[in-house]
């Protein structure tokens, strides 16, 4: 999609030509030394340059043909006369300025061209050099002072401090870092901590107070299942996990920011907002006039699971969803305190990948979340991947008990964190997810969403190609044949008659080309597709304004997956984090996605003009059935359901899907 060199370029290329050309023939008719006539050159041709760019370039002229028409035009017709002046009466021709500009014009790009090329070489080989094959999955290469920083802790502070970089809530004073040209607010508290008599309990609004805390560190992250590949078993973690993150621009504004909340990845065991994938700062560097908050909420056996079963379980009514609550209560502190930071409490954009996306996709069927977000970009959030019924969270209550060698609800309180964190170890495979319960969530959100229940949100919907991989690096091969064997029986329950055949079909026949774990991982990751897409298709029939992106790149290192990490990385613009997990960044589709990122939470159409992104071509980013593939760099518009399957039967599952 990008290009080297543009006619828009040419254009600018022809004014700084004429400038730099009368610039040095002007000043040596008038008799000025040589250092005067290069400097009277220079002057003249920069000045003309930054000019006629700033018309080019500007949204006025890109985005209206005719203008650029006329522009152009004008600028020939310039030109002609600038010749015809020079030769007539300086005995100079505006030709051989010509051809010296274009060259230096052209050769610049030519020349970064080749640095990128040597650079990018350079990180693939060492990308190369430290994950080899990726069989291992993900490898993080960190410091014990990677580590320690990253652990330190925010301290309440009695003294001086930094008014500049302190913003007063609700809820505290909270004193920032300044990073590059951002402030970062890292660890501010948006709930009490759920420990003691408030563990499995939901979220308690936190105290009006005037104290003053550091806001330099993350906040813990949540208990967690520390798989192979998950980088915050470095990060240290506490049931204490309540904590949000706020980066904004240095410079102050009137105008009131769009703000981004990003739900963090996890499978709903695992992962958190100090995972460098998922940092703010560069993409607030790049795009200052937004606010950017990212947070954590419970996850695995603290979140989500059902004690109705268990005597005295009735204490903790909402343990089946805790996670989904503390979201909840994360976005309710940000409505009420954004605007302290500059941000706008009425243009909220929830982001999601994964876990986080199918919170999201749960939120906007909740009415306890009405109006807390307005638009929502969501990758892999999997509807599928939830309960539809209460039963299998309560079963994983049972195998706790038995686990810990528990009968009642007063000895589950009891345990140390230690004990209940050993006891999610063993039980990650039971499944902590949430559960559509019929009561705060629909047990059918799919028909909600076509009923019109989150019709007053926009939504970008994100699917991906290859996300199972993503999952093997993060689970490592053990864990992984666990989750996928699960999968496959999960999906064989929703399978019946013709599909069912088909299915098993597929599985005997991929399994003999590709062996059988192969051909179980297409099948879940097709069966992911589908669920996903089907998804948008009720909320577009629902009146939700709705796009599609269809997420075909391929990892730089083919066993290590692409889907959610190269996705975050690549719209945050967190180039360091993403080779940290064996990636390289595709720098043109960064700043393109990017660029639909910020249009996208500010309401605006979701299309380029010619030139807005410097050497990008015009694209209109058409609303579903059509959607954005982005694929080997480049991206297109298009539709999608010849792409999701290779097993026909799939589409029987869903009665208003594409096979109808």
């Amino acid at each position: 999609m990008k290009k080297l060199f543009t006619i828009d370029d040419f254009m600018v290329a022809f004014i700084a030509a004429l400038g730099y050309g009368f610039g040095e023939s002007i000043a040596r008719l008038s008799g000025w030394p040589e250092i005067m006539c290069v400097a009277a050159s220079f002057a003249l041709g920069i000045v003309l340059e930054e000019l006629i760019s700033h018309i080019i370039f500007s949204k006025a002229v890109q985005k209206d043909k005719r203008k650029r028409i006329l522009i152009f035009a004008a600028i020939l017709i310039l030109f002609l006369a600038s010749q015809y002046i020079s030769t007539r009466f300086m005995g100079v021709s505006m030709l051989e300025n010509l051809e010296e500009e274009f060259l230096y014009v052209v050769g610049l790009p030519i020349l970064g061209l080749a640095v990128n090329f040597c650079l990018l070489w350079y990180r693939r080989s060492k990308i190369r050099e430290l994950y080899g094959d990726g069989s291992e999955g993900y490898v993080f290469d960190l410091s014990d002072e990677d580590i320690e920083e990253a652990n330190r802790q925010n301290q309440k502070i009695s003294g001086k401090y930094d008014a500049e970089l302190a913003v007063k809530t609700r809820t505290g004073i909270f004193v920032g870092e300044e990073y590059k040209e951002t402030i970062c607010y890292l660890g501010i508290p948006y709930a009490k901590p759920p420990v003691g008599d408030l563990r499995w309990k939901a979220p308690r609004p936190l105290p009006p107070s005037d104290m003053v805390f550091e806001a330099n560190n993350f906040g813990a992250s949540a208990i967690q299942v520390e798989h192979k590949g998950t980088i915050l078993k470095n990060h240290r973690q506490s049931e204490d996990c309540l904590y949000l993150n706020i980066c904004v621009g240095s410079e102050e504004t009137e105008a009131k920011k769009p703000v981004i909340v990003l739900f963090h990845y996890g499978d709903f065991t695992y992962g958190g907002s100090a995972d460098p994938l998922l940092y703010g700062a560069n993409y607030v560097i790049g795009h200052p006039d937004t606010v950017l908050v990212s947070f954590n909420y419970r996850l695995g056996i603290f979140g989500f699971i059902d004690f109705s079963d268990v005597p005295g379980g009735k204490s903790c009514p909402d343990a089946l969803n805790l996670g989904l609550l503390d979201q909840i209560a994360a976005l309710e502190w940000i409505k009420e305190n954004i605007a302290a930071f500059g941000g706008d409490p009425d243009r909220i954009t929830a982001v999601g990948f994964e876990s986080g996306a199918t919170s999201i996709c749960m939120l906007a069927a909740c009415k306890q979340a009405k109006g807390l977000f307005q638009r929502a970009f969501v990758f892999n959030g999997n509807l599928g991947t939830v309960y539809d019924t209460p039963d299998g969270s309560r079963e994983l209550a049972n195998a706790l008990l038995k686990e810990t060698g528990t009968h009642k609800m007063e000895e589950l309180m009891r345990l140390k964190t230690d004990e209940l964190k050993a006891a999610a170890e063993k039980l990650w495979k039971n499944m902590c997810a949430p559960t559509r319960d019929g009561v705060r969530f629909p047990v059918d959100i799919a028909r909600a969403y076509q009923d019109g229940c989150a019709s007053g949100i926009e939504f970008v919907i994100g699917i991906s190609t290859d996300e199972t991989g993503v999952f093997r690096s993060f689970l490592g091969e053990e864990n992984y044949e666990k989750l996928i064997s699960a999968g496959v029986l999960d999906v064989l329950k929703h399978v019946e008659g013709p599909a069912a055949k088909e299915v098993l079909d597929y599985i005997r026949t991929e399994t003999d080309a590709s062996g059988g774990l192969e051909a179980r991982s297409k099948l879940i990751e097709q069966w992911n597709a589908i669920c996903i897409y089907y998804s948008a298709e009720k909320l577009s029939e629902g009146g939700s304004k709705v796009h599609v992106m269809y997420w075909n790149e391929k990892q730089l290192i083919e066993k290590l997956g692409s889907g959610t990490v190269d996705v975050a990385a690549t719209l945050l613009d967190n180039s360091e984090a993403l080779q940290m997990y064996g990636g390289v960044m595709n720098e043109d589709l960064s700043e393109t996605l990017q660029s639909f990122l910020e249009k996208f939470v500010k309401g605006k159409a979701l299309e380029l003009y010619p030139n807005e992104i410097k050497g990008a071509d015009a694209f209109d980013w058409e609303a579903f059935p059509k959607a954005l593939i982005v694929s080997d760099g480049e991206i297109l518009c298009d539709t999608i359901e010849n792409r999701l399957t290779e097993i026909e039967g799939l589409y029987t599952l869903f009665p208003s899907g594409t096979s109808h």
